[in-house]
């Protein structure tokens, strides 16, 4: 298997000049997937962190019915994949295929083995073993208050700024959709349904298993059908701005009810689209065994791309955050995860298995990027009117025509993909165009492509309910501090009034972008590779504190390793964001430069524009300052407590969970 993977990762690397199959990517990731799970993970679990058996998690302990239910294995990592699985495996690798397959590709097969699966194995870890605490209550407690409670404001801000990215892509993803909302809809009664035949005890999670597949797949099949039926059609054809409150409403609702009834549930359900999908894409790979029309390596490494600025390093890092990398990843696992584990064991499969897992999916979104003709690639990826798009992206040397793209676009049933940035859009053209191939039918490629939009935005929208979740967590920790009772999570009054604290915060962000395009959450976009990746540099800080306190210092390259690189790739990243003098890059001298451009408009209109631009990039630029001076303090009071620990200036403090062991009682339930 390490022979077979060398050899694939051999051939994408060195070959030039000549036809490469996507199916060397392929090749490659299963090999990586197969040896790390089977022998790193493993090392791990058995040495590093000693997973205990006869230990008894939170979800035994604590048993509440709402945040802290002992769930089967399989629905947990079902829950645990869509949560963390958002939009980062499936936008990512095709924006970040503008530096060519090569950079992308390995980034995500050595970020995820020796990074990503790491970060998120040692917070389920930490969470278990401290009672389902999350990550900035972690933080304060293990490496101090002062660095804990800068954790805890730094990780709130970016999860609310998240949460309302997430909730627009697919408000954006969904207006003017039936079928892909009706598919949407149809999974929440489900998954009610799924939740209290199990919570009674009299149906197996066989039977459950079977009802939700043939539910979800009348949902994605009878969406189709909708047009016969124009009264029940115009129900599920909704603008953005309902769709918006709709999607305010489901995050409350989910953060509120217990996690049996539907968040655990729909989550486990959408999973088997989510891995059926990709599946089915690495099933057509092997199949047509399509061939890799973008280069291995582009010119654009050096920072000069039509997708967008900056050179190969750092950015192909902080495109590619979900797919290698990502801090958002320690929210899930610091919070809902942590309460539903009911043996130490999953530790392993769900922390690092999930990870991997998520690694493919990552490498498919890679290979439908790149099986695109690169003209038409660039040409949906780059703004500007048709005429400037086919002039900047064939003087690269992409040839692309208007002709071209014209029929792409009917092919695809839309007007036009010029305009189509963003990288949803360019995974669902590459996925449709080899799904149309095993189909006779002409009509076969705009009909994948618009199940390919609906599968991102169910892919994303997992990702919201248990992110409001986990948020809610998080203010309620916050708001202990003001008030005590404030952060019972026990109590229904506070649960819900932390609830609507947190979806009137990412709501308010999410509603002011979808009725101004050019303001609002659309503004951050640039920053949130840049803070997702900080968030890994505080979980990996807390995970390198644990390992010397559990006086295992000589396995500290495990998280140290990991946490140099993320650290040299999120401040070199947010000192280029913020000084660069390239005004396609930098905050600070693309504001420079638009002021200069609005001083010499005749227009007024135009030039009010700009200034508002102006004012937006340079608000990028203080948020992006503040995440990066709050995550040096906390980097800087994690090393000062390494060193007062190593050099033994300090006596460790590890605050565990007082050790309480399994009755035989609840292994004959397990």
């Amino acid at each position: 298997m390490a022979a077979l993977g060398t050899w694939a990762v051999a051939v994408l690397a060195l070959s030039r000049g000549e036809q490469i199959s996507a199916l060397w990517i392929v090749i490659a990731g299963f090999c990586a997937l197969s040896i790390s799970y089977r022998f790193y993970s493993k090392w791990l679990a058995t040495k590093v962190l000693v997973l205990n058996e006869e230990r008894a998690t939170p979800a035994v302990l604590r048993n509440d019915n709402k945040d802290y239910v002992p769930t089967n294995r399989w629905m947990v990592f079902g829950h645990h994949f869509a949560a963390i699985a958002g939009p980062g495996p499936l936008v990512g690798p095709v924006l970040a295929a503008q530096f060519g397959f090569l950079p992308g590709t390995l980034w995500i097969l050595i970020g995820a083995t020796l990074g990503g699966g790491v970060h998120d194995m040692i917070v389920l870890f930490a969470s278990i073993r401290r009672g389902g605490k999350t990550l900035g209550q972690m933080v304060k407690e293990e490496i101090g208050r002062g660095v804990g409670l800068l954790a805890l404001v730094s990780v709130l801000a970016i999860m609310i700024i998240l949460l309302a990215v997430l909730a627009l892509v697919v408000v954006q993803a969904l207006a003017e959709s039936p079928w892909g909302v009706f598919t949407i809809a149809v999974t929440i009664p489900i998954a009610l349904i799924m939740g209290i035949a199990l919570r009674t005890g009299k149906v197996s999670v066989l039977a459950v298993t079977i009802f939700g597949l043939f539910g979800l797949a009348f949902g994605v099949w009878g969406g189709q059908f909708l047009g016969h039926f124009p009264a029940i059609e115009g129900w599920f054809r909704q603008d953005q701005k309902c769709l918006a409150w709709a999607i305010m409403i489901y995050g409350l609702t989910a953060s509120v009810l217990p996690v049996w009834m539907l968040l655990t549930p729909r989550d486990y359900l959408s999973t088997f689209l989510k891995l059926g999908t990709v599946g089915m894409l690495a099933v057509a790979v092997v199949l047509i065994n399509p061939t890799l029309q973008m280069p291995a390596i582009t010119k654009f490494i050096d920072g000069s791309g039509l997708v967008f600025s900056g050179p190969v390093f750092p950015f192909v890092c902080i495109t590619i955050a979900c797919g290698a990398v990502s801090g958002f990843h320690s929210l899930i696992a610091s919070g809902t995860t942590p309460k539903m584990i009911r043996r130490e064991s999953r530790i392993r499969s769900i922390g690092y298995g999930a990870m991997v897992t998520e690694m493919i999916v990552a490498l498919m979104a890679m290979i439908a990027a790149c099986v695109l003709e690169p003209g038409e690639y660039f040409a949906i990826n780059t703004k500007g009117t048709p005429i400037e798009v086919v002039a900047r992206v064939s003087a690269a040397g992409f040839p692309v025509s208007e002709q071209q793209m014209q029929t792409l676009a009917t092919n695809l049933g839309e007007s036009t993909m010029f305009n189509r940035a963003g990288g949803a859009p360019t995974f669902a053209v590459g996925m449709a165009h080899m799904f149309a191939r095993v189909s006779a039918q002409p009509t076969a490629l705009a009909l994948w492509y618009h199940f390919a939009i609906m599968f991102e935005a169910l892919f994303i929208l997992t990702t919201i309910d248990a992110g409001t979740r986990v948020g809610r967590f998080l203010l309620q920790d916050v708001l202990s501090q003001l008030w005590r009772p404030l952060g019972n999570t026990r109590s229904w009054t506070a649960n819900f009034l932390a609830s609507v604290l947190l979806v009137a915060a990412w709501g308010w962000f999410l509603y002011e972008g979808v009725i101004d395009p050019l303001g609002g959450i659309n503004s951050l976009w640039p920053l949130f590779g840049l803070a997702n990746q900080l968030l890994s540099v505080v979980a990996l800080c807390l995970g390198t504190t644990l390992l010397i306190k559990m006086e295992k210092a000589k396995y500290l390259f495990v998280t140290l390793v990991p946490l140099c690189f993320m650290c040299a790739v999120t401040f070199s990243a947010g000192y280029l964001k913020v000084f660069s003098s390239d005004p396609r890059l930098g905050f600070l001298s693309g504001v420079r430069s638009l002021m200069g451009q609005a001083s010499t408009m005749t227009d007024s209109t135009k030039a009010a524009e700009l200034v508002r631009q102006a004012g937006v990039w340079r608000f990028d630029a203080l948020v992006a300052i503040f995440f990066l001076v709050l995550v040096a303090a906390i980097v800087i009071g994690s090393a000062r407590q390494w060193w007062q620990l190593m050099s033994r200036r300090q006596r460790v403090v590890l605050h565990e969970s007082e050790f309480v062991p399994i009755t035989p009682a609840q292994l004959a339930q397990f």
